[in-house]
């Protein structure tokens, strides 16, 4: 039987629909389903060889299946990704404010802006993220959790990155290693001052960041999974076998590794190393080269086993979006500067850098492959999270297309290599 080639359409993912017959009279066998649109030749994280993925009349991904199985010529549009890597966008769950706005301040005023966010975060690539509440009053607190309470609540729309829940970033933290937290907001790690900050808001709050060292009596950490709230551990002093005890009780995470907690040592591993050598906990990673340099993150990650155990974050603050310059923060100045942001005495705040630049600078810096790197921004996160990682059954215009560029064929440098993406589907 002859089977005509789809040809490549030049409308982008136009609407249209078709069914795909099965032909009892030959050998090929021919999926039925209802579809919308199709992307060919595709590498997709987790799948060997290229694939096609099949999006249905509810724009949803329904299929993906081998780039070998024929398909009936239809009038159905058609993307070649020409053998670039597609997935899912990336989910941030360390950012702390964007254009402008910080995380820890709001009020309802702010609604509108962080609308705006939504959508900035959606064309930086970003699928969901948990807004991050440093430490701060707990009048703050309170009133940004509840905010954010309201708007996690909320319909998803399109075009827009999802609102996950909240990350509280302190303030159960260890004062030597607040870095820019502020000292006069910092709290005893005690079940009754949980219940003053989180309040009414537990199921709100997905992650919360504190200090074991800080609960002698190894009571919080069982209370707030039991509330099913992700223990992060960071900005403390603990030593290895602290942190074991707390992993044992519960915790689960670690935030920013190697930064705002003791270094990888021979003779005392401290929380990094518990950490690392534990498979069920997972550490995220900022990778902007300021915060932790590119031969650390080679040996974490190989360490770790990659996406087995390292997620990437952002960490950026409330000038993501702008331009270099000096801005307030609570009532202290930050400078950014190339993406970098520091407290004015040059102690390092975070970065104005979105999420998917660690994954273009792994691959820069030649210390990962690009599946692996993409994984880390986009599948790692979710698994932390306890999300669903598996690309069939999301959005088909949620995902994102990945290329590389300046790749000669003999000895290329690495430092030119660039990785880009796009948001594949066109949604005029």
């Amino acid at each position: 039987m002859l089977i005509a080639i789809l040809p490549n359409s030049p409308d982008f993912f136009a609407s249209s629909s078709y069914k795909l017959l099965y032909i009892p009279s030959c050998n090929l066998k021919f999926k039925i389903v209802s579809l919308t649109n199709k992307i060919i030749n595709a590498k997709i994280p987790g799948y060997q060889d290229l694939q096609q993925i099949l999006i249905n009349s509810t724009g949803k991904i329904e299929q993906i299946i081998s780039q070998n199985e024929k398909l009936l010529p239809t009038t159905s549009t058609t993307i070649d990704v020409e053998q670039d890597w597609v997935s899912l966008g990336g989910i941030d769950l360390q950012i702390n404010g964007a254009l402008g706005l910080p995380f820890p301040e709001l009020d309802e005023t702010s609604i509108t802006k962080i609308h705006e966010i939504c959508q900035y975060l959606w064309q930086q690539g970003i699928d969901a993220f948990l807004p991050t509440i440093v430490t701060t009053s707990i009048d703050n607190i309170q009133r940004s959790l509840s905010i954010f309470h309201n708007l996690a609540s909320q319909p998803s729309q399109q075009e827009r990155a999802k609102i996950l829940g909240v990350h509280l970033e302190g303030p159960f933290l260890n004062p030597e290693k607040r870095g820019a937290h502020p000292r006069e907001y910092l709290l005893p790690l005690t079940i009754e001052n949980v219940k003053q900050v989180i309040g009414d808001y537990a199921q709100t709050v997905k992650i919360i960041t504190l200090a074991p060292e800080l609960d002698s009596t190894e009571t919080v950490i069982p209370y707030l999974k039991n509330l099913g709230i992700t223990v992060s551990l960071g900005h403390s002093q603990a030593t290895a076998n602290q942190a074991e005890v707390a992993f044992r009780l519960g915790a689960s995470m670690v935030t920013h590794a190697f930064n705002a907690m003791p270094s990888l040592h021979h003779r005392k591993p401290g929380l990094l190393g518990a950490a690392i050598t534990n498979p069920d906990v997972m550490c995220g990673l900022i990778a902007d080269g300021n915060h932790v340099c590119s031969k650390m993150i080679e040996i974490l990650l190989k360490a770790s086993q990659y996406q087995q155990g390292i997620f990437l974050v952002s960490d950026a603050l409330a000038p993501l979006g702008l331009a270099d310059g000096i801005y307030p923060w609570d009532t202290r100045e930050i400078e950014v500067k190339n993406g970098t942001v520091r407290l004015r005495d040059g102690t390092l705040a975070g970065t104005t850098l979105p999420l998917l630049v660690g994954v273009k600078n792994f691959v820069k810096w030649g210390i990962c492959d690009v599946e692996t790197g993409i994984n880390l921004a986009t599948i790692a996160p979710r698994k932390a999270l306890g999300m669903e990682s598996e690309i069939l059954g999301n959005c088909g215009k949620d995902l994102l297309r990945w290329r590389l560029s300046n790749v000669e064929e003999t000895s290329p440098n690495q430092q030119d290599i660039e990785l880009g993406w796009q948001r594949i589907i066109d949604n005029e």
